[in-house]
């Protein structure tokens, strides 16, 4: 299973909105605080771009000694429709800076020294601490998940129900009549984490690993491919 550091930066560096609290801005519309652009550094630190004349920016530009906290959240939504869609928030704290020269035109680069770091998400709450998060990768199917898991939903239906076979101890599986409904939920290289929703209202998940971790597209197919399989058996 990913380690809550990876989890932290595969939702950083995915697509995913996020929110630069400060404070003082408190009363700033969540629209003027939100990044253009987001990376991480080598050093773990978080780049984040502003409009040159966003608050954010003028909060960095006259900051006393480089000590102004702020805190980078993120809320991870499920790219296809299901109930509880929300699938975790990620909160990163540290210090922000400005750095100029680093954006184009109009636009200002902030960096936000990370302090420490925080996920909430289906696996549990965990607290990732800054070497852990620097030294983690992003997923590698990050950027594509929402895309992979869309056509998964709109093109192989049959397959994704047929996943009911691989968890036997769930009765409400075995009657044809009344499966639930299969929605996949959660994409990365180790597995498939998917959503079943029963006709009275209710939901349960179920995670399904691969063999070995897939690093692209291409070895994902593959053991997409293997665990289909093993559900038509």
């Amino acid at each position: 299973m990913p380690s809550a550091a990876e989890r932290t930066r595969t939702l950083v560096q995915s697509t995913c909105s996020a929110v630069l609290l400060v404070p003082g801005l408190e009363a700033a519309g969540s629209d003027q605080l939100m990044p253009l652009s987001r990376g991480v550094g080598p050093d773990g630190d978080l780049f984040l771009e502003f409009p040159a004349d966003s608050p954010a920016v003028r909060a960095a530009t006259h900051a006393l000694d480089d000590e102004l906290p702020a805190v980078l959240e993120i809320t991870d939504v499920a790219p296809v429709s299901v109930p509880h869609r929300i699938r975790g928030r990620a909160r990163v704290s540290g210090w922000l800076t400005a750095v100029p020269g680093m954006a184009g035109p109009g636009r200002t680069m902030l960096r936000l020294e990370t302090d420490e770091a925080h996920i909430d998400d289906l696996w549990g709450v965990e607290e990732v601490d800054a070497e852990s998060f620097r030294d983690a990768a992003a997923d590698p199917l990050a950027l594509h998940e929402a895309e992979l898991l869309q056509h998964l939903y709109s093109s192989h239906s049959e397959e994704l129900a047929s996943l009911c076979e691989l968890i036997g101890e769930r009765a409400v599986c075995s009657c044809p009549e009344h499966r639930p409904a299969v929605v996949p939920l959660v994409l990365d290289r180790f597995g498939l984490r998917v959503r079943f929703c029963e006709q009275e209202g209710g939901c349960f998940d179920a995670r399904f690993e691969f063999p070995e971790p897939v690093r692209d597209v291409v070895e994902l197919s593959h053991a997409m491919h293997t665990l289909f399989a093993a559900a038509a058996r």
